[in-house]
């Protein structure tokens, strides 16, 4: 056996609780995850509140959770399971961009993806945002540019303030550019020319001054703020 199958071996899986109140949807998604044999299903849940109960008693890695749901929807679900730590999130759904997205990536989500995700993107998002990765899908980032972009005559009182850039450095100014491009950590290492790692101790450092819990937060900051 090769170093390289023992280290796969010793690498524990990704845990992930599947929230979907449709069981036929959320079977078909249970299905899928079981087909890769570095995840693993933690648990199941019906409704928001079950998500947030399992997601404290499970702690599993990624809670993969869709937005409408009876009891509580999985907006005010993320907020929860985010808050107080208990995993990331990666959010489901069939809308490409309404009040879910931005409730969503508000309430910290580590990701967003459509339901008609294909079975190889679901799993290569859960992957992502188990490794401490942000990951919007592609049609959702067209329109999320879009909506930044679009002409805003009047300043909104929720607009972010640019003066929360002061707290940064130069470095983190440019990592949280790449960040606003989506580019991963390996990618904004070649582009700055810094190790991996020391990206990863930028973003933390970037999040915890800008009071951010998630990349993704980071990212869309940086495109409202055309960083």
């Amino acid at each position: 056996m090769t170093a390289e199958a023992d280290d796969a071996q010793d690498t524990p899986p990704i845990r992930v609780l599947v929230a979907e109140d449709q069981s036929a949807v959320r079977a078909g998604l249970v299905l899928i995850l079981r087909s890769a044999p570095d995840i693993e299903v933690a648990g199941e849940a019906a409704d928001g509140e079950e998500a947030v109960r399992l997601a404290r008693e499970l702690r599993p890695d990624v809670v993969l959770m869709d937005v409408q749901m009876p009891r509580l929807d999985g907006v005010s679900a993320t907020r929860q399971v985010v808050a107080e730590g208990l995993a990331d999130v990666l959010v489901l759904t069939t809308f490409d961009l309404d009040e879910y997205v931005f409730g969503a990536l508000r309430a910290g989500a580590a990701g967003f993806l459509l339901k008609n995700t294909d079975a190889g993107d679901l799993l290569r998002a859960v992957r992502t945002v188990a490794g401490g990765e942000g990951l919007i899908a592609p049609a959702v980032t067209r329109r999320l540019i879009e909506e930044f972009a679009a002409p805003r005559p009047v300043r909104s009182a929720n607009a972010a303030d640019p003066a929360v850039l002061e707290a940064l450095t130069r470095r983190e100014r440019e990592v949280l550019s790449c960040l606003g491009q989506g580019l991963s950590n390996a990618e904004i290492a070649g582009r700055l020319s810094m190790a991996e790692a020391t990206v990863k101790t930028h973003v933390s450092r970037l999040l915890g001054k800008l009071e951010l819990r998630s990349r993704v937060q980071a990212a869309v900051l940086a495109q409202e703020l055309g960083v």
